[in-house]
């Protein structure tokens, strides 16, 4: 068990693994809002499932479905509950690393206008790049996956979306399969000119309940930059269904 639960946590920090899991992931903000009191909870689904495409290549397809609470997050605003928009994004990758032990992938994002109420998404369809590269050495994997969505279509009323997302990250993996992670999950709005930079610090470990593998972990999170009345600090909290090959 403990050489399967080192290996892995070592694919659990490669977004593209040939590793099919379906990670839950609970995200609350607090202090939101002109006078610190709105609150924020994001419980994002986001199943990830890497296809055989030929003989060198992996498709690994990552579907986030957020749901979304939110309560005075604005004076009057009151307490909205239901979906987000849907962001796909398709990686296609190498099933090799390069010579110099690089890992890579790049393929579309996609923007999908599922939410339910204007206060849970931007009411657009998007499309962009998005480009990941990473290296494993020693237990440590560093790396950083970049991506950019402009709006292509919906509401005419409103501006088209230009956000750019980028997420430098750092993992350290032990043989047990505790693992710890720092990343930032920055965004950059081109039409405000504003970044949002939530910096997180989580633990992992992997256990089984029964027959199923499962990553149980948590975390938190510091904004060291957000837009006006936007969040100061939060947590993560998550837990990782997993179906290995067997």
């Amino acid at each position: 068990m403990a050489q399967d639960a080192a290996e892995l946590a070592k694919k659990l920090s490669n977004p593209v693994a040939a590793l099919i899991s379906f990670p839950i992931q609970l995200n609350p903000d607090m202090n939101l809002g002109p006078d610190d009191a709105g609150e924020r909870v994001v419980l994002n689904i986001q199943p990830v499932i890497p296809a055989s495409i030929s003989e060198k290549w992996n498709l690994i397809s990552r579907i986030v479905t957020p749901i979304i609470a939110v309560d005075d997050i604005f004076p009057g605003s009151g307490s909205v509950v239901g979906l987000g928009d849907m962001t796909p994004t398709f990686f296609f990758s190498p099933k090799e690393p390069t010579k110099g032990g690089l890992i890579w992938g790049a393929g579309p994002v996609l923007l999908l206008p599922t939410a339910t109420d204007d206060l849970l998404g931007a009411d657009q369809w998007g499309i962009g790049p998005s480009f990941l590269v990473l290296k494993q050495q020693n237990g440590w994997t560093v790396g950083a996956l970049v991506n950019h969505i402009e709006g292509v279509a919906g509401d005419d009323r409103l501006e088209d979306i230009s956000t750019s997302f980028v997420q430098p990250f750092v993992s350290k993996a032990w043989p047990s399969g505790l693992s710890i992670t720092l990343n930032t999950e920055s965004t950059y709005d081109w039409n405000n000119a504003q970044w949002t930079v939530p910096v997180n610090l989580q633990m992992a470990g992997i256990t089984k309940m029964g027959t199923q593998l499962l990553q149980l972990g948590g975390g938190l999170r510091y904004y060291a930059e957000a837009p006006v009345n936007g969040p100061e600090w939060g947590i993560r909290l998550f837990v990782t269904l997993l179906y290995p090959k067997k």
